[in-house]
Parts: structure tokens; sequence; C-alpha cells
């Protein structure tokens, strides 16, 4: 089932953002938690995940972007996409994308962007694969 998180995901959030990175799972301190709540109470900002019999197996992130330009009209940024390794190639992350596309379209946003760090030509091809491309923009990051 595809959906946006719920309040009570955020265990099994962390244990699929262990695999992304190698993150740690966090103490759940109040800094933490002030962030979890932050983002699940912001109407701008939806995690969407993949749950497979109760298991968060799939994830990205669709924040909206309210933009001057454009006519007005906001864009949406896409974020975190992953999929645990025991799920991958089930179409949980293109089902993922799409509700995020879904989101996306009601918010009339005239853009959808995201950025990647992989160079894993599997990696980029999914993401051709389900409509982004690498032509249009240059990303440039500075880390902070």
């Amino acid at each position: 089932m595809i959906r946006e998180i719920t309040e009570n995901d955020f265990d099994g959030l962390m244990k699929l953002y262990m695999e992304l990175h190698d993150n740690p799972f966090p103490e759940k301190n109040g800094r933490v938690l002030s962030v979890w709540h932050r983002i699940f109470n912001d109407d701008d900002h939806h995690i969407i995940v993949a749950d497979e019999d109760g298991v968060i197996a799939a994830s990205c992130v669709c924040v909206i972007i309210p933009n001057l330009t454009h006519d007005q009209r906001p864009y949406a940024f896409i974020e975190n996409v992953v999929t645990s390794e025991k799920y991958r190639r089930k179409g949980l992350a293109t089902a993922c994308l799409d509700y995020a596309r879904e989101i996306a379209l009601r918010h009339n946003c005239y853009k959808m962007m995201l950025m990647t760090g992989s160079k894993q030509q599997g990696t980029l091809d999914f993401y051709k694969k389900s409509g982004y491309n690498s032509s249009d923009k240059t990303a440039f990051i500075q880390w902070l």
C-alpha cells in the first residue's frame, strides 16, 4: 500500500533510512522528535511510503515549494528516495514517485526536481524511466 506517513511510522521510517547513506538509528530525543513533528505537521512536506504488511519497504519525500515565478505556481522537490534491499525490483519506489507526482499535480506544480548522489547506471536509468531527465538543469551543491 502506498500512503503518506502516520505519526506512528517514525521507527519504521528510521529503520529504512538506515539503508540510505548508512545512517544510524537516531536517538529519540527532544530535538529529533521536534523535527519529526515539524515535518509531520507541515502541509507542504509529504513523506510517502510503501507499506508491505506493516513494514516500510520504500519511501520518498516530496516537498511543495511556493514560488513567485511561473505564474506563481509552486514546484516539487523529491528527496530521500530509498527502497529496502529486500524489497527492490518490485515497483515500490516507482509507486512512491508516482504518488509524489499526484501530490505535485494536485498542488498545481509546474515541475518536479530530484537529485541523486548515485553514479550507478541502474539508479540513473531508474530515474530516467520514471520521467526525470538530467539535461534541463545543472545542480550545484554547497555542503554546510
